[in-house]
């Protein structure tokens, strides 16, 4: 592993260079985006009030997703992991099994695609998404093993086809999913970058031996936030397609800005999403997981929305809200970083206002509560259908 590649590796690396961002706009320099901090207060109580709206006690899960397979109050893997048996390390092995595929497939799945599931329930957007890939992951398409459907191994990940995603997620004409393409050789290079580290994923690779690899890292039953994350930054990383190198490596999601040292800003959104949705299955099986506010807020339309929507940002060009925007380009990474730093802030302020602390109340529970939750309540008030304020050209990858 090359060290320069191996420092952007890190949620370090993301706070510290979205910090230079944040610097920049905090002196009226950004190139792209004016900040605001006098509006912040009105949406940290819009915030907090979103958090007392959907969790009275403030007994607030972590931000995870875990709760999209709980659509509509249905505990859908709770029921298909009960009527399994499963329980100990293979419980979290399988919980692994699952939730690395479904936070792959987790990019934006556009404003006409639906899912109907078992229920005849009709969902949406990270909820249809997450229920679509848990019925893909209990039909057994993820296995290599006919006698055992609960596992995600590299050689049926690898033989994904695009048609067969397709249909497991009812996609039509007339219910177009955004970035299919894209989606499916995702999960084709996991499979290959599981086959590539024998050393984590075992041979044949299996994605839940990952379970073994983290608590061989243990110390004493603990493990830090951020080596989960970085261990997966690390060995997931050739899944992105076509992203900057450096030495060979790809840095996954990070992108250029000139407004940095070395003129990158790494965010990582999804394979940080995927470790926060790694909590629940280690700490369930008896690992205790530390620092997490290591991590950062997670820069998406939804977080990054709501600081659009209340104003606390924003862009020198109108146009940002009016043309189709790609992910590379400057104007998008700032809103990104800018996104990030602004979270930690929102985070204080939300504290604040539900007098909690910081250890009772990590950024986690934040994101969860919380901010995701109340930039999709303001877009629905303020846009037909609950649209984001901006529209992103997006491959299923990112976004």
């Amino acid at each position: 592993m090359s060290a320069r590649a191996d420092a952007l590796l890190t949620a370090q690396a993301v706070r510290s260079h979205c910090a230079q961002i944040m610097a920049l706009a905090e002196q009226d320099r950004a190139p792209y985006f004016q900040l605001h901090m006098e509006r912040l207060p009105a949406a940290a109580a819009w915030v907090a009030d979103t958090i007392r709206l959907q969790y009275p006690s403030l007994d607030v899960p972590y931000h995870s997703r875990w709760r999209h397979f709980e659509a509509g109050g249905i505990d859908r893997w709770g029921r298909l992991a009960d009527g399994q048996g499963l329980s100990g390390a293979e419980r979290a092995r399988v919980r692994i099994d699952l939730v690395i595929p479904s936070v792959l497939l987790d990019a934006g799945a556009g404003p006409d695609w639906r899912y109907e599931d078992s229920n005849g329930m009709q969902l949406s957007r990270s909820e249809g998404l997450g229920v679509a890939s848990l019925a893909l992951f209990a039909g057994g398409t993820l296995s290599d093993d006919p006698g055992r459907p609960l596992r995600a191994d590299a050689a049926a990940l690898s033989r994904l086809t695009e048609g067969a995603l397709a249909q497991a997620f009812q996609v039509t004409p007339a219910n177009p999913l955004v970035g299919l393409a894209g989606r499916a050789a995702l999960l084709q290079r996991l499979g290959a970058a599981m086959s590539a580290r024998p050393d984590v994923f075992g041979q044949p690779a299996r994605l839940g031996t990952l379970y073994d690899a983290l608590a061989a890292r243990a110390a004493h039953g603990r493990i830090e936030a951020g080596a989960v994350l970085q261990l997966l930054l690390q060995t997931l990383g050739p899944v992105w397609p076509g992203r900057i190198d450096v030495d060979g490596v790809s840095l996954g999601d990070c992108w250029r800005h000139p407004g940095t040292d070395d003129g990158l800003v790494p965010f990582h959104k999804l394979t940080q999403w995927l470790t926060y949705s790694m909590l629940e299955p280690l700490e369930e099986a008896g690992l205790v997981v530390t620092g997490l506010d290591a991590l950062t807020g997670l820069p998406e339309y939804r977080n990054g929305g709501l600081l659009l929507d209340f104003g606390i940002i924003t862009p020198r060009d109108t146009s940002f809200f009016q043309r189709l925007l790609t992910v590379d380009e400057p104007a998008v990474v700032e809103w990104r970083a800018l996104t990030v730093m602004l979270l930690d802030r929102m985070a204080d302020a939300v504290r604040a206002e539900l007098g909690v602390t910081a250890a009772d109340f990590p950024l986690a529970r934040i994101l969860e509560g919380g901010t995701w939750a109340a930039g999709r309540r303001i877009a629905a008030e303020r846009r037909p259908g609950g649209a984001p304020p901006v529209s992103i050209a997006s491959d299923g990858t990112v976004f």
